[in-house]
Order: structure tokens, then sequence, then C-alpha cells
């Protein structure tokens, strides 16, 4: 569903949409080892070997066998002045991130930069978006650092066993689609209270031809370390909530504030991999699997901070199968009229994903280090924007951090740094307040089997502590 929602953008350099890592090994690092690790890695991984041979708007996913090619290459920089050595990688990946072709393939670059024998060199994995997302990752890096390392060893290569192929994955879903269990979701999704969204307040109204790559910018805050970690281990247990729970109530929270309007629409991001079929095991499998979702916040006449956040709870839990029947219905299912009403829906003009807690050394030896390098190469500067304000979460090296981006040509960097910066305030009251002692409550979602209400549940509990 993920892919047909990214050939609908019909973006124009689609090939040029990509994720990639920059990391730093050792001088010594043993570049044979490595083109044999890649190799294993393509065999291992169907998805790494997905070409998208074009058929108008809807282009045909086909999985190639192995080939004896390796998208592998090495470049000696040790010539070059060390001043100028980490430019010269930016201008390298800059090439490389633009060279993927959807329908010839493979959609992957690996570059092994040797710097000289006293430094440390780099080893750039570019791979188009398509065929990969943050879950898969951690399952590449894993692989590849184990792969070397048996190599290194003398060991023979051996890998965890396969799980369900991403092209099967797929299959399951377009049979899904069709299925009427996820047809009676449809219900759910028309039925949500669509006339009260209203457009996000913009600073320059005429620009939003404007709304592309090469025109955004960043704000990026952070949470500090103590209340992260309350955050992740103490706040849920006052109201048995989630953390999207309380980061989407912050955010909810945060544009009332700004629109002083109180319904919000806001497209969530979740990793995609649901338990929807028994006999599917996704856990090790590599590919795109991510679901957006529509979110419609309503906080109309609340303000304590207790009860937005069970509201929010509970609109979150009556969404199907937290969200992915949506993105199956609209891209998979073959019910024109369908296709028509949930394409005739409002679009968000916000996206939210939080993508978990990411520790830079989890899944690295002690001589692999991720290191920075710019992210304005991973896609083209041509490309469009579906998005006037997008905003990723995670925890890293224990604090949350939160980027804001933006079009620099449609809002003004002050307005972004003041709606970022409101937010971890907002944060910051909920985590103050749900580790405050009056600070405990339950929602129906808890009891499902009871069919209460809000007001009948809090009946109940208080008659129940007297």
């Amino acid at each position: 569903a993920i892919q047909k929602w990214f050939f609908e953008q019909n973006l124009s350099e689609s090939h040029h949409f990509n994720q990639s890592v920059l990391l730093r090994v050792p001088n010594n690092f043993n570049s044979k080892f490595l083109s044999k690790a890649l190799s294993k890695l393509l065999e291992h991984h169907d998805a790494l070997r997905l070409r998208f041979i074009s058929q108008g708007r809807n282009p045909q996913q086909i999985n190639y066998g192995l080939e004896d090619n390796v998208p592998f290459e090495q470049v000696d920089l040790s010539d070059v002045a060390p001043s100028q050595q980490l430019t010269t990688v930016e201008k390298i990946a800059a090439i490389r991130q633009a060279s993927l072709n959807l329908c010839e393939g493979p959609l992957l670059r690996v570059v092994l930069v040797y710097l000289g024998s006293n430094c440390e060199g780099y080893l750039l994995i570019v791979i188009h978006h398509l065929v990969v997302d943050a879950v898969s990752w951690r399952i590449l890096l894993e692989d590849l650092f184990t792969v070397y390392q048996q190599l290194e060893q003398g060991e023979s290569i051996q890998l965890p066993p396969k799980t369900t192929a991403f092209q099967d994955w797929a299959i399951r879903l377009l049979d899904y689609a069709q299925s009427n269990v996820l047809q009676q979701q449809l219900h759910y999704w028309l039925s949500l209270p669509w006339t009260k969204v209203l457009p996000l307040p913009v600073d320059e109204p005429g620009n939003k031809e404007y709304n592309r790559l090469g025109n955004a910018a960043e704000v990026s805050v952070a949470l500090d370390e103590e209340p992260t970690l309350a955050l992740l281990q103490e706040v849920s247990a006052a109201y048995n909530t989630q953390i999207n729970d309380v980061l989407l109530t912050a955010l909810g929270q945060t544009l009332r504030k700004w629109t002083r309007k109180s319904t919000f629409l806001i497209d969530l991001e979740g990793h995609g991999r649901e338990d929807l079929f028994e006999e599917v095991d996704l856990s090790r499998t590599v590919g795109w699997f991510t679901s957006i979702f529509p979110v419609l916040l309503h906080l109309e006449n609340i303000t304590d901070p207790g009860e937005t956040l069970k509201t929010v709870k509970e609109q979150l839990r009556v969404i199907p199968q937290r969200g992915i029947g949506y993105g199956i219905l609209r891209f998979l299912n073959q019910d024109s009229e369908i296709d028509t009403q949930l394409k005739a829906l409002p679009q968000a003009d916000i996206r939210f994903n939080y993508f978990g807690q990411f520790t830079r050394e989890e899944f690295l030896g002690v001589n692999w280090q991720f290191d920075a390098v710019s992210k304005n190469f991973d896609r083209s500067p041509k490309g469009y924007r579906p998005y006037l304000l997008d905003i990723n979460a995670m925890v890293v090296e224990r604090k949350l951090q939160i980027t804001w981006t933006y079009c620099c040509q449609i809002h003004h960097s002050s307005t972004v740094k003041l709606l970022a910066h409101q937010y971890i305030e907002e944060l910051q009251k909920l985590i103050d307040h749900c580790l405050s002692p009056e600070a405990r409550g339950y929602t129906p979602s808890d009891f499902p089997q009871a069919g209460l209400s809000q007001q009948e549940l809090d009946t109940l509990v208080a008659d129940i502590e007297l």
C-alpha cells in the first residue's frame, strides 16, 4: 500500500527518494569481505532485488534473480587534503544518491572511502525507500556486521532463517483488500467529522507551489534526559497510555493554541508490520512496510491535562487495526467507488511519526560507528512535499528529539521555532501531571467488553473507592 502511495505522488525524480547511512570504519577495513557480505545480503533479503517497471501510474514490481554484479565501489581520498575530505565525501554521496534506476536496479549503492593509513574510513550505504524502512535498516546493518565478522574470523556464513518474503506479504495484502472484513472498516473512515477540518495557518498564503524538498528547512528540539526517561517508563501508569497518546496530546494542545481551533487532522505513520495473518512473520523481513493513516483529534471544551490525555487516548483506540486498514482500502482495493470516496476526503497538512528508541551502537561493533551526514542528498530537491509540517520524533542518546520540517517559502522560521518549543512545554506539562499523585484513571478502552461510557466508568470507579 505504501508503494502505491509513493507512485501516486507522481514525483518528478522518483528514482531519487532514498534512505542512507554513513558509517566510520577502521582504516584496515577489508573490501573483499565487505563485497562478499553485500552479496549475501542481496541473496538473503529479496526486497533488495526488486525493480519497478513503468506501466503508467501503476508500475509493476518485479523480483529479479541474483546477479554477479554487486553495487559496491571503493574510492581513495588519501591524496585529498584532510580539510577537504568530508566535503569530497558529501559530493560523492550526492552523486551516488541520484544514480539509482527503478527499472534497471539494483536499488542500492555502497561506497567504501579510504582516507589514509592513519585515518578511519567511511562506508556509505544508499537504498531507495521503496525497498527499505527504519526497521529494515536495523536488520540489514546487523546482518552486514554479522557476515563481515564471520568472514573476518574465518567462519562459515550463517544468518538467521528468512521470514515471510516481502512479495508474499504484498500478495496477502492485495487479497485482504478485497475482503468483506476489511471493507467493514470503510464506515469508520467515512463517518469521521470531516467538515470540521480546516487548513493550517500559513505565513505566506500564495506560495504553496514552492513546497518542495529544495525549500525545506528544519527545527530540532529535545526533551531533557530525566523527563524522557519518565515518559518511557512512568507516565503510562497514570492512565494506561502508550507513548503516542502522550505525544499526540501535546501536539493537539500546541495546535489548539496556535490555530485557536479544536479539531486537527494529522496523518500518523506506523511501522506497518501489523499481525494481520497468523502464519506471517515479518520480524526479519526487509522492505517498506510503513502505514500512513488520518487521525482526527477533537479537543473541544477540554482544558484539564488528564481529561485531554484520556480523550486523545480514546480517539486513538477506536481506530481499526491501528490504522493499517486505511492504506489497504485506499490503495489496494479494486472497487472504484471506495477509491473515489476515500480520495474525496480532506488531506492532512501535518504528518507525525514516532520512530521509537534508537541507540547508535545498538547493532554495530565497537569499530563501526554512525557518522553525521547531511540528509539533503537523500531526496531530489525537485520533489514535492505532501505536507506543510513533517514532525519526526525519536529517542536518541536517552533524549526525545523532535524535528519539525517545513517549507521556508510558506512558514517563517520564527513560527516553526515557536511551535517546536511550545510542543516541548506542553509535553513537559503532561509528564509532570502524569507523575503527580492525583493523576490516575481509566477509560472505556481499558474494559472493551464492558461497553461503558466514560461517565459510567468514572461513577463505577468512584463507588468502588468509597
